[in-house]
């Protein structure tokens, strides 16, 4: 059994998100600016009649998929797998400040490479691979045909799903940030091949 469509949802803004700081599993919630988001979008997700919500088990996730299951009477599942890439000791510092503490990561980054991010978190392609890992769970439990709504966060919904597909770190950067309370919807055909088919979709 599986699911025929996963449609990827960024929660909304918070504070730190306004201000450039590094989240990664730091349980941030939502601004008041990010609730009424979650609230906008959710009747537009509603729409495609999910059966299922799995949320990230942070809270800025589980604030969001709270505003879909008020409306559609379903209950929120969590999977921690599905939290923001691991940013160790970056938490709660910008990209500005930690490359003019090291240049020379801002370098490798312009060239392309997967840098970890800090001593004590993750690369891209470890988060990714945790990602899709979890999405394929998440799918594989669903029933034939079923619609299930994921709430993560920005890079983990980028990069997760370009791996689920079966994309690469180098694919990932052929695609723009995932705004806040953006959604991706990926569907199966009768070819059993999953793809992207809306990317970055917002009201």
């Amino acid at each position: 059994m599986t699911a025929s469509r996963l449609i990827i949802w960024r929660h909304g803004e918070t504070d730190w998100n306004l201000t450039g700081r590094f989240q990664g599993h730091h349980d941030i919630p939502l601004n008041a600016v990010g609730e009424q988001q979650a609230r906008t979008a959710a009747p537009f997700l509603a729409e495609w009649e999910p059966t299922s919500i799995v949320s990230s088990d942070l809270a800025r996730a589980r604030g969001t998929a709270q505003a879909l299951a008020d409306i559609t009477h379903l209950p929120v599942s969590v999977d921690e797998r599905l939290r923001e890439i691991n940013v160790g000791d970056w938490v709660g510092r910008t990209i500005l400040e930690i490359i003019e503490e090291d240049p020379s990561i801002g370098v490798r980054m312009r060239n392309g490479e997967d840098v970890r991010r800090s001593e004590t978190g993750e690369t891209s392609t470890e988060m990714g691979e945790r990602i899709a890992d979890a999405l394929v769970d998440i799918a594989e439990a669903a029933e034939d045909g079923e619609t299930v709504v994921v709430v993560t966060h920005g890079m983990a919904a980028r990069i997760g799903s370009v791996f689920f597909v079966g994309g690469t770190y180098v694919d990932t950067r052929l695609l723009g940030g995932v705004r806040n309370c953006a959604w991706i919807v990926i569907d199966t055909g009768r070819d059993g091949v999953w793809r992207i088919r809306q990317y970055n979709v917002h009201v």
